[in-house]
C-alpha cells in the first residue's frame, strides 16, 4: 500500500522547513517587486518564519523533580 502525501518520510522531515522556505522566499520577493500588497504580504512573509524561530528558541521552565531521600545529602555529623 502507497503511504499517503503527508504519511511520506520526505514530507514528514521537511514538510516544514519547505514551507518556512517558501514563506521566506515569497516575502523577500514581494518586498522587492511588489507595492502595496506585496509590503503586507513581505511583513507576513518574513514575519512568520521570524516568529517560529523566536517560538522555539525560547527557554522553557524544566518541571522541578521531587527530591528523595536517596538524592538529599546526609548531614555531617
Amino acid at each position: 500500500m502507497r503511504p499517503g502525501l503527508f504519511q511520506s518520510p520526505f514530507l514528514r522531515l521537511w514538510g516544514w522547513p519547505l514551507a518556512m522556505a517558501l514563506l521566506s522566499a515569497t516575502g523577500l520577493a514581494s518586498a522587492l517587486l511588489f507595492e502595496r500588497w506585496g509590503d503586507w504580504w513581505s511583513w507576513l512573509g518574513l514575519g512568520i518564519p521570524v516568529a517560529v524561530i523566536g517560538w522555539f528558541s525560547w527557554p522553557r521552565a524544566r518541571p522541578v523533580e521531587a527530591a528523595t531521600d536517596a538524592d538529599t545529602p546526609a548531614p555531617p555529623f
